[in-house]
């Protein structure tokens, strides 16, 4: 169990060629040790060119196969104990039971994932049969999906298991027969060996081929530049910065052959206060607010970011609960000193725009963030573009409408988001059926009477939006559609029936739900 600071590259510890570094201790304000080593770029090599040779064998194993060898991982993690999450604890700040939890999620990420496979509609099988008394005939047509290579994938900062290592990136790769090189985030770098040895030790005990996992170390631009620029990488899954997830897609754009680049990167995720439910809940609403946007130091993508409102009494009354009850919480340590800092600027940029007044604004040490909530009319918003980008925190900003023609005329400068929500009563139904084409066209998730922190595990789950809320908004990072981000379809026309994949083989050998000439069968 000891951290080794080293690399992980055909399932051998090795130490990397290139410069050292430490993780930090946000808490302590500390180095932590060991000292961690940087991969060169061959050793980048190296690792995108196994995953490039285990491909074909990885996708070739059965779908009980890679279930068994994601349910393995899972075991792994756990079996790791809490060896896992006291060091998880030290490199981020976050509690413990926030950490047990997100193990919980990590776990069950990956065991959704076995079911899909044992359950077999991901491949979307379809058969078309010859019709010969067509002129001309109809030749015999089968479809389905496949992974499309190996995938880079690149560990979050502010989920340290979730939206890591073995996040739901790297089990849907897994799942669509796709190696991953792990590129490890540098704010916790031991967490992340800990888990790459899980996956490295499910890969042997599945006797899966060692390049089917790599895992990088290493801090800076220059290993993620040349991981997702390297030929042998066929889809990138990232979560991170707006700019970071930009310029690894001009990266992947520039490529002899370009490649997509699945990046959740930025988002405000606004929430609309209906003028009824502000009539006769605007304290619960104000308190429901408050506490999720200082969850987690609001450091998650969907924290709620932007209120739209119409001025009135009822406002009033939220702006004056929500205030209240931020005035009543406190400082708390930020994922790493860089997050802190930019915070710190966002918040300083908010409080100093003309027009903007401040509602509430707890003071924070170094390294820490506090919740900060301010106010601006919808014209003001209007005119300034900066109010519209997203602060990374515990920060907020009340847009104060004249009516309910300014709500959707904000709603239609705003850019992709992850998520909406619409707090209202029944007497406010026409006007959000009035908001909600709007919305369609610019978020990926839609609330009633919640917030939008919490994100459910799920089939029917969207975790993406329209850019800059993601790289491409057609895709979610989060629930079993996550796959499809790594699949491609292939047709075979008029082949032997010996040499037609199990899946599209007449008799239905694996006895999963296909789309035959129109019909939905198991036949």
């Amino acid at each position: 169990m000891n951290i080794t600071g080293e690399a992980i590259i055909g399932g051998v510890h090795e130490r990397g060629a290139g410069g050292s570094f430490k993780a930090w201790d946000p808490s302590a304000r500390d180095y932590l040790e060991p000292g961690f080593h940087m991969v060169d770029a061959g050793q980048i090599d190296r690792a995108c060119a196994l995953a490039g040779e285990a491909f074909d064998v990885f996708r070739a194993t059965t779908d009980e196969q890679r279930a068994r060898f994601l349910d393995t991982v899972a075991d792994q993690i756990m079996l790791l104990g809490d060896v896992l999450i006291a060091r998880a604890m030290l490199e981020s700040g976050l509690p413990r039971t926030r950490l047990e939890g997100e193990r919980g999620r990590t776990c069950g990420q990956l065991r959704m994932f076995a079911d899909l496979l044992r359950e077999g509609s991901w491949r979307d099988a379809r058969l078309d049969t010859p019709l010969p008394d067509r002129a001309p005939p109809r030749p015999d047509l089968r479809y389905h999906l496949i992974g499309v290579g190996p995938v880079a994938v690149f560990a979050a900062s502010n989920f340290p298991l979730a939206f890591s290592v073995a996040g739901g990136d790297t089990a849907s790769a897994f799942a669509a027969g796709c190696p991953v090189v792990l590129k490890a985030h540098s704010s916790h770098p031991g967490t992340s060996e800990l888990v790459a040895r899980a996956i490295t030790r499910a890969v042997q005990q599945c006797e899966l081929p060692a390049g089917v996992f790599a895992l990088l170390t290493g801090t800076g631009n220059g290993i993620g530049q040349a991981l997702v620029g390297h030929p042998a990488i066929q889809a990138v899954g990232f979560t991170g910065s707006r700019s970071g997830g930009t310029a690894l897609m001009a990266v992947a754009a520039a490529r002899k052959q370009p490649i997509p680049v699945y990046a959740e990167m930025s988002s405000i995720n606004p929430v609309f206060l209906m003028p009824h439910a502000l009539e006769h809940r605007a304290e619960e609403i104000g308190k429901g607010f408050a506490a999720s946007l200082v969850l987690g130091v609001g450091q998650f993508c969907t924290n709620p970011g932007l209120v739209l409102a119409i001025d009135g009494p009822g406002l009033a009354t939220f702006c004056k609960t929500a205030q209240e009850a931020l005035n009543a919480t406190e400082a708390a340590v930020m994922l790493n000193q860089n997050i802190a800092e930019s915070y710190r600027k966002g918040v300083d940029a908010l409080a100093g725009t003309d027009g903007v007044s401040t509602l509430a604004r707890i003071e924070h040490g170094e390294g820490k963030g506090a919740a900060a909530l301010f106010r601006v009319s919808a014209d003001a918003f209007l005119a300034r573009h900066e109010l519209h980008e997203e602060v990374f925190g515990p920060a907020s900003l009340v847009v104060v409408c004249r009516d309910a023609a300014q709500m959707r005329a904000v709603v239609e400068v705003l850019e992709g988001q992850l998520t909406a929500t619409l707090q209202m009563d029944a007497e406010d139904h026409a006007d959000a059926r009035a908001l909600l084409p709007l919305l369609e066209r610019k978020v990926g998730r839609i609330l009633a009477n919640g917030f939008p922190t919490g994100v459910e595990v799920s089939s029917a789950m969207v975790h993406g939006g329209p850019f800059p809320a993601t790289a491409d908004g057609r895709s979610t990072s989060v629930g079993t559609g996550a796959i499809a981000r790594f699949l491609r379809p292939v047709c075979y026309q008029n082949l032997p029936r010996e040499l037609l994949p199990e899946p599209l083989q007449d008799g239905n050998p694996r006895g999963i739900w296909r789309r035959k000439d129109g019909a939905l069968t198991k036949e």
